[in-house]
Order: structure tokens, then C-alpha cells, then sequence
């Protein structure tokens, strides 16, 4: 079974409870037009109901009736959600007035049913910039306990099967987080495991990435990899987790017997963890482009509940496995 598909039939297990804040977008309709008919999750638009329902009768789409569609100027939480908001804010001194204000855009609301457990994910920026989704879920969703930062992990499906879990590799950070310290580093190393488990559905296998191997080189830039492999591994003392290896021995079992003899990952490694955003978004493009590999992602994690951003160039098809994406990290998270 391929991963997409893989992914899928996880999703439709799980029936998540998915928001779509941009549920007057055409491609947001289509795709969850879809998504119900494929049975991945739950889909709750946010926007007027008249008009949704109007629209997507213009688009002919046969599904639209079995999503949930809430009206952000007036739904019967309105006020619960406000309230909740001010009580979460107090200390940055949130007023009723300003949150009676924020509670009808979309992207707020979408986040506040998450918070008050009226929805497990949120998929939105088909239309929005990316700060526009992340800022209501890191001012109200927070990050998960013990992440202090989130990244973005990509899938990598290559033609190539000997490389990773049967050509499936994921790699972090390639779209959110510049230049992690070493805490953040062994922080985004533990989130992307739990991102293969959950997505992937594999067990993973986690190399911290560096132009040195076990010692071959000497620089801060080596030490930050070295300490944040410890920090990891601390952290999460269950993943098999290992630093600093170049990417040939995390990738090649000849090359990683040799330079790095003992190791349980080296020449085996699924998880690929760059030790900055740079060398991390290069990679998977470079990847990408001359492996011809697929690549699936940004996948947002760290975040205590899952809000993905789109690119606002998106298809219809790219929200449609977001939504089953989604739907597969909110399983993971409960």
C-alpha cells in the first residue's frame, strides 16, 4: 500500500474531527466535498451556512449537507468561546470587547473549538498567511508538554525502497524553526519520531545530522549536534536516537559500519534531523528535485493539538491529505 493511501485508511479508522476555517474557499469546499465522501474524518466549515450551502450547491458538491457549518457571527458557543478566551489571556490583559472581536474570525474560532474540545485539528492557509494561522495557536493551543519550539517535518517518499523505511524518510526542521539551540534541536529530534509513528506509521529510527561523524570533526557547530543528541535522548530515552553521524553513514550501511561501528541507527536511519533550518529546507528540496522524490509536508508538530498550515498555492488534493494527515497526528496525540 502506498503512504498517502496508508495514511488515508489511518485517518478513516480514527474519524477525527477536522476544522476548516476557510470554508468559503472553493478548494477548501472541494476538498472537504472529499474528504466525507472518503470518510476521513469529521469536517466542520466555519462560515455563513446560507451561502456555504449555496456555494457548494453551485460546485456541485453532493457532501456538503454532512459537514458540521458554523456561523462565526452567531453560534450557539459564542459566548462560552469568548469567555474562555479572556480567561486564558488575563495575564496579557485580553478584554471582552477584543475578544468578542477576534472570536469571529475564523482562525480564532477554529482554534478555540480545538481548545474547548469541539474539534481535534485544524487545517487552514489556503488563503491566509502562514502567520495568520500559527498566531491564534500559539497565543491559545500552545505547544505540547516539554516542546518549547515547533518545526515542519516532510515525508520523503523516494523511488529508491533501500534507503529508510522502504523509501520513506522523514526530515526535520525544513520549514519552520532557523536556527534551533541545542535544546530546541533534541526537542524538534523528539516531535519528528512522534510525527513518523503517527504519519508514517513506522517505528523510528533517529539520526542527528552533521559534517561530522562520532568525533571526525571538531567544531561548535558539531558540539551543538552532540549535545542535543544527549538532550534527546534524555528526553526521550525509549527512541533509538544517534549523533552526530554525516548523512552517508546515517543513510548507507556500508559507510555507517565503518564510521560508525555499533551504532543501532547508523546506515539504518528514517528520521533525519538537520541541525538548522538551512541545511534542512535545501535538503529535501535537493532531494526532491534529483531523487524525483515526493515530499509531504510541512507537517506542523510540537503544537499541543495539530494546526497545519497550507501554502497558499495549494490544490485541492494537497488539503484533502492534510486533512487525513491531521486527522492521523490527532489520533497520535490522545
Amino acid at each position: 500500500m502506498e503512504l498517502l493511501e496508508q495514511i488515508k485508511s489511518s485517518a478513516r479508522k480514527h474519524n477525527k474531527r477536522i476544522v476548516l476555517p476557510e470554508g468559503y474557499e472553493e478548494r477548501n469546499l472541494k476538498a472537504a466535498d472529499i474528504a466525507i465522501s472518503e470518510g476521513l474524518a469529521q469536517i466542520i466549515l466555519i462560515g455563513d451556512p446560507a451561502q456555504t450551502r449555496a456555494y457548494a450547491e453551485e460546485l456541485g458538491l453532493k457532501n456538503i449537507s454532512k459537514a458540521e457549518i458554523v456561523d462565526p457571527k452567531s453560534h450557539p458557543k459564542k459566548e462560552h468561546y469568548i469567555n474562555l478566551m479572556v480567561e486564558l489571556r488575563k495575564n496579557k490583559g485580553l478584554t471582552v470587547e477584543e475578544a468578542s472581536r477576534l472570536i469571529e474570525d475564523p482562525l480564532y474560532l477554529g482554534v478555540m473549538m480545538i481548545k474547548n474540545g469541539d474539534a481535534d485539528g485544524e487545517v487552514s492557509g489556503a488563503d491566509h498567511a502562514t502567520g495568520d494561522v500559527l498566531r491564534p495557536a500559539f497565543q491559545f493551543i500552545k505547544t505540547a508538554p516539554g516542546i518549547s519550539v515547533v518545526s515542519g517535518a516532510f515525508l520523503m517518499i523516494l523511488p529508491d525502497k533501500s534507503f529508510g523505511e522502504n523509501g520513506v524518510l522523514t526530515f526535520a526542521d525544513g520549514g519552520v524553526h532557523p536556527n534551533p539551540t541545542d535544546k530546541e534541536l533534541a526537542e524538534i529530534a523528539v516531535a519528528t519520531a512522534h510525527t513518523a509513528r503517527a504519519i508514517g506509521g513506522f517505528e523510528p529510527r533517529v539520526a542527528m545530522l552533521s559534517f561530522s561523524t562520532k568525533g571526525s570533526a571538531k567544531h561548535e557547530l558539531v558540539d551543538k549536534v552532540i549535545n542535543a543528541t544527549k538532550l534527546a535522548k534524555e528526553m526521550a530515552p525509549d527512541l533509538l536516537i544517534d549523533g552526530e553521524l554525516q548523512a552517508d553513514a546515517a543513510l548507507v550501511e556500508s559507510i555507517g559500519i565503518k564510521k560508525a561501528p555499533g551504532s543501532k541507527i547508523a546506515g539504518r536511519a528514517n528520521v533525519l534531523i538537520f541541525p538548522n533550518l538551512e541545511c534542512g529546507n535545501i535538503a529535501y528540496k535537493l532531494v526532491q528535485r534529483l531523487a524525483h522524490a515526493e515530499a509531504i509536508g510541512p507537517i506542523l508538530q510540537g503544537m499541543a493539538a495539530p494546526v497545519n498550515d497550507l501554502s497558499r498555492g495549494c490544490s485541492v488534493s494537497d488539503i484533502v491529505s492534510m486533512i487525513a494527515i491531521t486527522a492521523n497526528q490527532a489520533a497520535g496525540k490522545s
